[in-house]
């Protein structure tokens, strides 16, 4: 029973352990690196085009890592790479000065971070596949660790200012290229089975109105990745304060992923994305209006709705949609054309409108939401 117990036990923290590391970058940077930039004299605008930059090198970058990815047949030499292209970059931030500087370290970020995600959730789909565990329960992990890494640096940044955020990106870059190592080996290939390219992925039948469906509901978080730990401090909120609301967000996520499995099987995929659109226009019509504290404790709570049920209706999808040997390539084009390039838009235009508007812009991302809606109906009911 040993072996066969230890077996299933170590793909589960392999794979754990990958996402940990990864999704710890991402809940740095979500939060603070805007804040960050604000602090080094960045105006919103100046902010909103450094990461809408940083957005369009994602857009470039992931596609092209999956495609490699898919080609080789071994995305953990990928991973490792960008991990330590995105430890050398988290240097780089200290060092920026001037908007071209950090316009240059921003844009090298989002080609070190675009594909990590991507490359990571296909090497967990694939392990689902085999039946070693529940996709859902080990993304879980992923969004754990962001939380984590949120309130951390929340209270870091309290203790020694902004320029911890760099260090601690620099350290979950360095723990990401620590658990590529610890990957096992994918098995063998046929090379012939990486062909088909892009275009093969993208006509699948159902895949562009996913991308598009993904695209509105997820970049409907940009002014909140953008511009919501900003619109918080203006308010008077505390650094410690924001990071707990960033965490607060990814409490109700973990719990979806947790139960990912039974609320598909109960609401089916369609159910799922009219639950993210929903609350979606809830969340962001709510935060428009409002900086109370209890009330914005109730809106991150939505979270686990206005990302995570859309997620995980997207990896049910791409599992239904799309051949093994084209997994990279789909969740790179996933990431990237369904989330990344509205991303990337809708940042950019949340600069100039934040600060013309103030809160007022998440009416906008409320807007994106009722655009989703007659896309989620036509997703399959089960």
């Amino acid at each position: 029973m040993v072996p066969a117990i230890s077996a299933l036990r170590f793909p589960v923290l392999r794979h754990v352990l990958l996402l940990s590391a990864i999704f710890a970058a991402i809940g740095v940077t979500q939060p603070f690196l805007p804040a960050f930039l604000a602090a080094r004299g960045l105006s919103p605008g100046e902010i909103a085009l450094a990461l809408a930059l940083g957005s369009l090198a994602r857009l470039l970058a992931g596609p092209a890592a999956g495609r490699w990815a898919d080609a080789l047949g071994d995305a953990r030499l990928l991973l490792g790479g960008l991990a330590l292209l995105g430890l050398l970059v988290a240097g780089g931030f200290l060092a920026a000065a001037g908007l071209l500087g950090f316009i240059l370290v921003q844009v090298l970020l989002g080609i070190a971070m675009a594909p990590q995600v991507p490359l990571a959730d296909a090497l967990c789909l694939a392990a689902a596949r085999q039946g070693l565990f529940d996709y859902g329960q080990v993304r879980a992990a992923g969004s754990v660790a962001f939380m984590a890494a949120a309130m951390l640096a929340g209270w870091l940044v309290g203790v020694w200012g902004y320029g911890a955020v760099p260090v601690l990106i620099g350290a979950a870059m360095l723990a990401t290229l620590a658990a590529t190592l610890l990957m096992p080996r994918p098995p063998p290939r046929p090379p012939r089975q990486a062909k088909g390219g892009f275009g093969a992925t993208l006509r699948l039948p159902g895949f562009t109105r996913l991308l598009l469906l993904s695209g509105l509901i997820q970049s409907s978080h940009a002014a909140y990745y953008g511009f919501g730990s900003i619109h918080w401090t203006a308010a008077g909120h505390s650094t410690a304060t924001i990071g707990l609301l960033w965490g607060l967000g990814v409490v109700g996520e973990v719990v979806l992923f947790l139960l990912g499995r039974r609320l598909m099987a109960r609401v089916g995929p369609r159910g799922m994305a009219l639950l993210a659109a929903g609350a979606g226009l809830l969340r962001w019509g709510l935060m428009a209006g409002t900086v109370w504290l209890p009330a914005l404790a109730l809106m991150q709570v939505l979270h686990a709705l206005t990302f995570g049920a859309q997620h995980l209706a997207a990896m049910h999808m791409i599992l239904r949609l799309v051949p093994a040997e084209q997994a990279g390539t789909a969740q790179a084009l996933h990431a990237a054309l369904g989330v990344g390039l509205l991303m990337g838009v809708f940042t950019l235009l949340s600069g100039p409108f934040y600060a013309a508007w103030g809160g007022g812009v998440f009416l906008l991302m409320a807007g994106l939401c009722a655009l989703a809606l007659p896309l989620a109906w036509r997703l399959p009911a089960r």
